[in-house]
């Protein structure tokens, strides 16, 4: 039927249909509206179209300039930000695992105190009571000449007051040293054995209370047995690995002040000790007790052995003075006095070969002097040993042969003097310049020599990360033991074993680092 004037033709939809890719003859496909048809092979993927065509007016085809952008902003970000490197400063900033401390535990003393009320409030006169303050100091000044005379019993302050020493510490108290007088490895081998050194959370242990004064080895191989003096008096001894007192620490109270200076004698084995208080005394474990082997008003800074038996000391006075002890003497008295410097006296210690002759450093010099011509005042010296500038923390000569004198001075320089002729003045053989301005509340650093290398010796270290330094005589640095897990602190005493490869640093808190490598 023909359609009528009114209504629409009807389009024929065979001729203006497109075919449809459901209906499509295999192997054909079909593009948008202008793009050629292409015959797929079988068995072929068809070619998908680059998204990112560009035509000739310049816009792409499929996406916009907007998502472009956005893709850009991407990959640059992307790249920012692995050139960040996030999880490797991630792992950095990782809060670490607290270290477990080991030794004597923290006493924690809560401390009730009363109302303060003015003496107004209370209706007293003023002028009628004095100030509290002056109290206080009266009493301070007080406690520090008071001290303990006459035997001290060896009874650990850390244990119950019934238990006993332990055994195994009698055993390694009597052990017999070796023979330090062995072949000792050249330089290069033993640069080795301090890079193999290590410390681990097993070889951190507080032992004493308060900031460290003094610290050492004892001689025995089997273990290793430690002793430390801190600032009120206090002594504790550690054994590595042990399982007595606190974590093998054992405390014990034999000065009222700060214990400046240790060393082991020779057999039978007792430890020496001098203190601020103005006594020495040795730690007899057979007996079980601390006898008093010499008492003075003023105190005392440090010691050394005259005789190779250890039975004769030589003592130095904070005030100059010097003394000679002899052990076998009964009583607390000298054999004799001798004042060398009117100011102060900071070490003695004694040549090992030639025991007739000491250094001393002194306020401002060091000397050496001959014990068989000593005189009660003005006595001459021997030899000097010149160049500081500033006040001498320690002298010392060489363990072996005496043929070197090491000096540590506030001028932040440490010395080598060569002592192999004893002549009216020493010449200098090497300085090196190490920082040693520590404050008031660390001990002052000291360069000690290693028993086992006549040329080489240890010291603390300001420098960050924390560290301590083994140095040639050359002033060159052999080797920095340092740890930013288990040595954090400044380690101002340093010490090493006289017959293993161990190295100790003590610090301000109580806490002994041992580095060995073992």
């Amino acid at each position: 039927e023909e359609p009528t004037s009114d209504q629409h033709p009807i389009p024929d939809m065979k001729r203006h249909s497109q075919p449809s890719p459901l209906n499509c003859p295999e192997g054909i496909t079909f593009k948008k509206k202008g793009v050629k048809r292409k015959r797929v092979e079988d068995g072929a993927q068809p070619e998908e179209p680059p998204l990112h065509h560009t035509c000739a007016s310049g816009r792409s085809e499929g996406l916009s300039e907007y998502e472009l952008q956005r893709l850009k902003n991407i990959k640059q970000n992307q790249a920012f930000l692995s050139s960040l490197q996030l999880p490797q400063v991630t792992e950095v900033l990782k809060p670490r695992a607290k270290p477990v401390h080991q030794g004597i535990k923290k006493e924690r003393n809560v401390e009730v105190q009363s109302l303060r009320k003015s003496l107004r409030l209370q209706n007293k006169d003023p002028t009628a009571h004095p100030s509290p303050k002056a109290h206080a100091s009266v009493n301070m000044d007080n406690d520090i000449v008071a001290y303990k005379s006459g035997p001290i019993q060896v009874v650990p302050v850390n244990v119950d007051e019934n238990s006993k020493l332990p055994e195994m510490l009698l055993e390694l108290w009597n052990e017999e040293p070796l023979n330090n007088k062995q072949d000792r490895p050249d330089l290069k081998r033993y640069q080795s054995i301090l890079r193999k050194m290590s410390i681990d959370s097993n070889a951190v242990a507080k032992v004493v209370k308060e900031r460290i004064f003094s610290a050492t080895f004892h001689p025995c191989i089997s273990s290793l047995l430690l002793a430390a003096g801190d600032k009120s008096g206090h002594l504790g001894l550690w054994n590595m690995g042990g399982d007595w007192g606190d974590d093998g620490v054992l405390l014990f109270k034999p000065h009222s002040r700060p214990i400046s200076c240790l060393a082991f004698s020779s057999q039978p084995s007792n430890l020496l000790s001098v203190s601020y208080d103005g006594t020495a005394r040795s730690m007899d474990l057979e007996k079980a007790v601390f006898e008093e082997v010499y008492h003075s008003d003023s105190g005392l800074k440090s010691f050394d052995f005259l005789s190779s038996d250890c039975s004769t000391m030589l003592i130095g006075h904070w005030d100059g003075d010097v003394v000679i002890v002899d052990r076998r003497t009964p009583g607390t008295l000298y054999e004799s006095l001798h004042t060398l410097d009117p100011k102060t006296l900071r070490s003695v210690h004694v040549h090992p070969v030639q025991r007739q002759y000491f250094v001393v450093a002194e306020s401002r010099s060091v000397h050496i002097y001959d014990c068989r011509c000593l005189k009660r005042i003005n006595t001459s010296p021997v030899c000097e040993l010149s160049g500081h500038s500033l006040s001498i923390s320690s002298a010392v000569f060489s363990p072996s042969t005496g043929n070197r004198v090491l000096t540590t001075c506030m001028d932040n320089n440490i010395r080598v003097f060569d002592t192999s002729r004893l002549v009216t003045s020493i010449p200098i053989l090497s300085r090196t310049k190490h920082f040693m301005q520590t404050g008031r509340w660390l001990s002052k650093l000291s360069a000690v020599w290693d028993p086992k290398q006549d040329d080489c010796f240890v010291i603390g270290s300001m420098d960050r990360p924390r560290r301590i330094q083994v140095y040639h005589e050359s002033s060159c640095l052999l080797q920095s033991l340092q740890s930013e897990d288990h040595l954090t602190t400044v380690c101002s005493v340093t010490a090493f074993h006289p017959n293993k490869h161990a190295v100790l640093g003590a610090n301000a808190s109580g806490r002994l680092h041992v580095f060995s490598n073992s």
